[in-house]
């Protein structure tokens, strides 16, 4: 299975890298099984919502380089997101119990933030269904981050498959969101 991931990873470089839903469009709501520091936790977007907005980030694999990396960037910046009052989940296709074993390890997400399994429903609606040059479909989700203010409208969509520049762009977008939202 893993060198399926990483080939599937490698052909994902080479696509162009454009955002599933566009800013403006309304996130779909969702419940999810997940986990938070190693323990089961259901993820509901409308319940994180309403405590500001929501860095959704999709990720192709727990456990992979590219995916280590990402998570452990996001759990570094999560004083950050913290201090923006912003929530962090992430999501793959993954398997529930891997996913429960990737929310807790320390050099990953360190149990800083959710992490969540993706259903096909959810996979669908926000169009991270990772495809291959030629269009057919894989296993696995583009690596797409997603800033959803508390009102549902997305207001970032970022998809590149180089984790580099998601936690910036993402952690940038909550603090202006914030700053116009400023109450007083």
């Amino acid at each position: 299975m893993r060198p399926f991931l990483f080939a599937a990873a490698a052909v994902a470089l080479s696509m162009p890298a454009t955002a599933a839903l566009a800013p403006g469009k309304i996130a779909p709501a969702f419940v999810a099984d997940g986990a938070l520091a190693g323990k089961p936790f259901k993820v509901d977007l409308k319940a994180a919502l309403r405590k500001g907005p929501v860095v959704l980030y999709f990720f192709p694999a727990a456990f992979t380089a590219g995916c280590n990396a990402e998570a452990h960037a996001f759990a570094e910046a999560m004083p950050d997101f913290d201090r923006a009052g912003a929530t962090v989940i992430g999501m793959t296709a993954g398997a529930v119990e891997r996913i429960v074993e990737f929310s807790s390890d320390t050099r990953y997400c360190s149990g800083k933030f959710a992490v969540a399994a993706a259903s096909p429903k959810v996979i669908k609606d926000y169009d991270v269904l990772l495809k291959k040059p030629d269009g057919t479909a894989t296993t696995i989700t583009s690596r797409t981050s997603f800033v959803i203010a508390p009102n549902g409208k997305i207001i970032l969509a970022h998809t590149d498959m180089n984790p580099a520049d998601h936690i910036k762009l993402t952690l940038a977008k909550v603090r202006e969101y914030r700053k116009a939202h400023r109450k007083g």
